[in-house]
């Protein structure tokens, strides 16, 4: 925790103002508790809350049943359904509601969270973290500030950016919350990177508007950048792409990156740095990264949004090394820290804490103080209304350790390894590079059909056994297959091969 948040908790802590063990055992919070009989409910919102044990207990059975199903549940959807336009006067209540709801879309929904659903780099969600997700719903804070009356759900969201920043080796040195996912944490991180630069040139872009053209580098920057440029007024194509390395790579070429910041002559420019490509996991060098700084003046930006949990694993933190130098990074938690949809985290140093607060402060509500010497979240990134989504991450965390997070990652990269040798010693298909990490870039073999890989692929998923994403490689048409989830096992593997092996024999 960044120290001037740290000293304001501990302050408030002795004040008595956290003392979150001041209501006796066994006394219930609030006077009278919910009160079905008042005069002005809903009539169907009064049967609903007189029967939500019934309504729950419904529900959580058919989680339990859709949970343990999971490794059998399609990847697919194979029907649709026409949509409803027209709303009921008087509703029918959540049991009606449910059964609805379980009649027309429940047979829609696929199995996303499962240990064979490899694409979009999906993560399933770990039992912690589920019970950690339904408690977010069930208390419904609006996550924001850390002092004061009312809601302090930010103190857990501010112990779950420690725990995080423990189990990937960086320093306390920065701030962090929690977004959507990465387009968001990539737009929070590159919103205070404008501002850096428009002081650099005396301006305040955040006040004013922005003015002028902020230089980009990068190489192979993943589309939520490229849409985080276009959200920000930088604009989608306003980046200088940068070589990348030869011997099928793709980070990028360090020699063509300095030549490039040479011709900048010294103007102030925001380099986007990969951690884990999205078709072969490959890592920028960010301890030759770490060097330039010393000679040259840009903001660095990392954009780790799955690969940055390589730094679990002993085996591959040091692709890693260097990083802790960055000015901010992009994580995203609903991939490889396996919780459920939406999470991901911003961070970005401590030093540009000033720079945060002008580019995402509320200054129009007078009554939420000083940013800097009141913390709320609604200073420091773009939404102002947020659910408390540090809880399934902080659930999980806890629940699993570092330990845990080593298993996972350490089982995706054995998963897509023995995935990436069946590709190789199958004469029907080759490897379009290296496995990395935990993605298996692949196509059919023999440019002859080239022409038959989506094909090959809609039929793959159309099985429901697995799903996978098309993706091009150095001008190929391939597939990627993202290792990511906590479930996945070599019966996995083995079943999918067995599924391509027979789509092959029956359309070749």
């Amino acid at each position: 925790m960044c120290l001037w948040v740290r000293a304001k908790r501990n302050n408030a802590i002795r004040s008595g103002i956290f003392n979150l063990q001041s209501r006796p055992p066994g006394v219930p919070i609030g006077r009278t508790g919910l009160n079905p009989s008042k005069k002005n409910m809903n009539e169907q919102m009064r049967q609903d809350l007189v029967h939500l044990d019934d309504l729950l207990e419904k529900i959580k059975q058919q989680g339990l049943d859709f949970i343990r199903q999971l490794p059998g549940r399609p990847t697919t959807a194979f029907s649709a359904i026409e949509l409803n336009k027209t709303l009921d006067e008087k509703g029918m209540g959540g049991a009606a509601a449910l059964k609805r709801f379980n009649e027309r879309f429940e047979p829609l929904m696929v199995g996303s969270g499962g240990p064979r659903y490899w694409g979009f780099v999906t993560g399933g969600s770990t039992p912690a973290s589920v019970a950690g997700d339904w408690l977010t719903s069930i208390y419904d804070q609006n996550t924001q500030s850390t002092r004061g009356q009312g809601d302090l759900s930010a103190l857990l969201e501010i112990e779950t950016i420690q725990l995080l920043l423990d189990l990937l080796g960086l320093p306390e040195d920065f701030i962090g919350g929690f977004v959507t996912g990465a387009t968001m944490s990539n737009f929070t991180c590159l919103a205070v990177a404008r501002q850096w630069i428009g002081k650099k040139e005396g301006k305040d872009f955040a006040k004013d508007g922005l003015n002028g053209k902020i230089k980009i580098l990068s190489a192979l920057p993943h589309s939520s950048v490229i849409k985080s440029l276009a959200m920000l007024g930088i604009g989608s194509n306003n980046f200088e792409k940068i070589a990348v390395m030869e011997g099928n790579r793709e980070c990028m070429d360090l020699e063509d990156l300095e030549a490039k910041i040479i011709a900048l002559k010294g103007q102030p420019f925001i380099l986007v740095t990969g951690a884990g490509t999205v078709n072969t996991v490959d890592y920028d060098d960010f301890a030759a990264i770490s060097k330039l700084r010393s000679s040259y003046d840009f903001w660095w930006h990392i954009d780790g949004a799955f690969g940055a949990f390589a730094a679990c694993s002993p085996n591959y933190k040091h692709l890693l090394a260097g990083w802790e130098n960055a000015d901010s990074i992009t994580l995203d938690c609903h991939k490889w820290l396996n919780v459920p949809y939406e999470s991901a985290v911003f961070l970005v140093k401590e030093q540009h804490r000033v720079l945060q607060t002008e580019t995402f402060q509320n200054s129009n509500a007078p009554y939420l103080g000083d940013p800097l010497e009141n913390f709320s979240y609604l200073n420091f990134l773009p939404e102002n209304s947020r659910r408390l989504k540090a809880l399934p991450a902080w659930f999980s965390l806890n629940a699993y350790g570092k330990k845990g997070y080593r298993d996972i990652v350490e089982n995706s990269v054995e998963m897509a390894r023995l995935f990436g040798h069946m590709i190789e010693d199958d004469p029907a298909f080759e490897l379009l590079a290296p496995t990395r990490l935990n993605n298996v870039c692949f196509t059919l073999r023999g440019p002859e059909n080239q022409d038959k890989v989506p094909g090959f692929l809609s039929r793959l998923n159309d099985t429901g056994k697995v799903f996978m994403t098309p993706t091009v490689y150095n001008g190929r048409k391939g597939i990627r297959a993202a290792f990511v989830n906590w479930m996945t096992g070599k019966e996995d593997i083995e079943l999918v091969v067995a599924e391509m092996k027979k789509l092959v024999a029956v359309h070749n």
